[in-house]
Order: structure tokens, then C-alpha cells, then sequence
């Protein structure tokens, strides 16, 4: 019976990866589409296969969530199940609506509102989900803006003396296939973590592995999960992002890939799971605000209305699974 749980919640968990994958693929191809350096096609297989080798960089992310979030003690297969349910529902919805939000904040808030419910508030370590989770919620999109807003300054001094515009665009297009490998290794080498830490926590439950750590045979299944899912595409969310935020340029999306992709890099290697999503979206509306008029803010204000919305709703979401599901136990 604990071996049919075990792979029903690694099922589900690779589902969630799998979903992340499209969900969030817009992230790493959108301004590369929006600015014709890319076919969606040609951006979607190289951002698949840059995921894929990005999850195999790191476990620091993987880490910080499976030990230093939630008191690993406190977690079960009913917490992470419901924790799951609440991520994937929330990401369908978000995609549903073409609405870019963070699938790293949705597992977060499901897993935390899960835990808290379960095993009471002493359970969450609260410092580290303020230090290692919210701030960097908040000074993410910050300091993608800021980036983003400085790169860009840079290049229209570099190239601004240009006398052959359209050569120098073309030569840009080609620097925004490297910034876009760049973001989409990025993208996988954080994203992909949340679940090696919720898939380890599960085998760390159930008496599996002694140690939180990240066994190689969960590094390799989520990174190929997540390419997959890459692969499936997320049209909506691609059209949001590379047309409806701002309206760009072959530099503004490289200066918006590049700045992006470093702020989430560095996080990864720090062990912070920031949101791919909310730094990819600040540093397109950082590339975008060194024109006129170029920002659409009543795009903006949805997306930042749903980033504030995803812990405290996923949250929410869990508790209601968690309640169904001991409900459902007990029948």
C-alpha cells in the first residue's frame, strides 16, 4: 500500500512539473518571439532542451524548500498531495486566462497552507519563509526592472550611432538566441528544484531515504519532465508576454533575456526560489519603460494582482484539499 502511495504522489508531482513546463515556458521564449528573433517553434525546443540542462546544475533550491521552509517531520502524503493539487489548479486556471503567475509561489503557499493546517503554525519556519520567499517575491521584479532598464540604457548608447539599423537589428536577433538559452538554463536550474524537493520529501516521509537529499534518479526525472512540458508550448501565456506587456524590440528582449536570466541564475545558486515569472515580467517591463507610452499597464496590474493572489489563494486551495481528502479517508 505505501509503494502504490509513493508513486501516486511522484505521478502527481511530475504532472505538476510537466504543467510547469508549459506553464512557465513563456517566460524564456516570450520576447524572443515578440521581437521575430525566434519562430515560437524554434524557441519552444530551444528553451525544452536549455530547461532540461539547467536542472541538472543545482540542488541549492531544492534544499532550502525541503529543509528549510517546513519542518520535514510535519510533512506527509496528504500535505504534499493536497500541496500538489492546489499548484496544478491554480497553474491550469492561470494559464486558462493567458494570467502569467508563479508556479514556484503555488506549490510554496499550497505546501505551506497544507502544513500549517496539519501540524499547526510551529511547523513553518516563518523567518525563512519571509527571508527566503517573500523578500525575494518582492525585490525580484524590483531589481529585474532596474537591470533591464540599465542594460537597456547601455545598448541604445552602444548602438545608437548606428548607420545601418536593420544590420544592427539582425545582429541583436542573434545575440537574443544566447540570452534565451541563457534565461530557459536559468528557468530550469530554479524551477525545476520545487519539485526534487517536494518528490524527496515524499520519499523522506515514507521512510525511503534517510537524509533530505536529491537522489539522481529525481534530478533526471524532473528535468526531463520539465522539458517535456516546455515542449507542449503555452501559447496563452507566450501571446501575453511577447505582445500585450510592451512593446519590443530585438534589444529590448535581449536586454530583458539577459537581465532576467542573471538575477535567476545567481538565486539558484544561492538556494533562493524566486519566481521565474515575476523576474522575466519585470525585466520586460524594464526593457519596455525606455520608450514612450510602450507599457501596457492594464496588463501589468492583472499580472501583479495575480502574483499577490497566488501564496495566500494556494494556501487556501490546499486547506480545501486537505479537507477532502482526509473526508474522502475516513468514508
Amino acid at each position: 500500500m505505501t509503494i502504490t502511495i509513493v508513486i501516486f504522489i511522484i505521478t502527481l508531482a511530475l504532472a505538476f512539473e510537466f504543467i510547469n513546463g508549459f506553464h512557465d515556458t513563456a517566460n524564456a521564449v516570450a520576447t524572443s518571439v515578440a521581437t521575430r528573433s525566434l519562430t515560437p517553434f524554434q524557441a519552444i525546443i530551444l528553451a525544452a532542451i536549455c530547461n532540461i540542462i539547467g536542472a541538472l546544475i543545482s540542488t541549492n533550491v531544492a534544499l532550502t524548500i525541503g529543509k528549510g521552509l517546513v519542518d520535514a517531520s510535519a510533512i506527509t502524503g496528504i500535505v504534499i498531495v493536497a500541496a500538489l493539487f492546489a499548484a496544478i489548479t491554480w497553474n491550469l486556471l492561470t494559464w486558462w486566462f493567458g494570467i502569467p503567475s508563479s508556479s514556484s509561489h503555488a506549490l510554496i503557499g499550497g505546501l505551506i497552507g497544507a502544513a500549517w493546517v496539519h501540524n499547526g503554525a510551529s511547523s513553518i519556519n516563518l523567518t525563512n519563509l519571509s527571508y527566503k520567499v517573500i523578500l525575494p517575491m518582492i525585490a525580484s521584479p524590483i531589481l529585474a526592472f532596474a537591470l533591464s532598464f540599465i542594460v537597456m540604457i547601455i545598448m541604445t548608447k552602444i548602438f545608437s550611432g548606428s548607420q545601418n539599423p536593420r544590420k544592427t537589428n539582425n545582429y541583436i536577433r542573434e545575440m537574443q538566441v544566447l540570452s534565451t538559452a541563457f534565461l530557459s538554463l536559468s528557468h530550469g536550474s530554479n524551477d525545476a528544484q520545487k519539485t526534487m524537493a517536494i518528490i524527496s520529501l515524499t520519499l523522506l516521509s515514507y521512510g525511503m531515504i534517510d537524509t533530505m537529499h536529491i537522489p539522481t534518479w529525481v534530478i533526471l526525472a524532473c528535468a526531463i519532465c520539465m522539458g517535456l512540458g516546455t515542449l507542449s508550448g503555452g501559447m496563452r501565456i507566450i501571446k501575453t508576454l511577447s505582445t500585450r506587456v510592451a512593446k519590443l524590440k530585438p534589444a529590448n528582449g535581449f536586454a530583458a533575456e539577459l537581465s532576467s536570466a542573471s538575477l535567476i541564475f545567481i538565486a539558484s545558486i544561492l538556494g533562493f526560489p524566486v519566481s521565474t515569472t515575476q523576474a522575466a515580467s519585470g525585466s520586460i517591463m524594464g526593457a519596455g519603460a525606455t520608450g514612450k507610452k510602450t507599457l501596457r499597464w492594464d496588463i501589468i496590474k492583472r499580472m501583479v494582482v495575480a502574483w499577490c493572489l497566488t501564496i495566500p489563494i494556494c494556501m487556501l486551495l490546499s486547506i480545501l484539499f486537505l479537507k477532502i481528502i482526509i473526508l474522502v479517508k475516513h468514508i
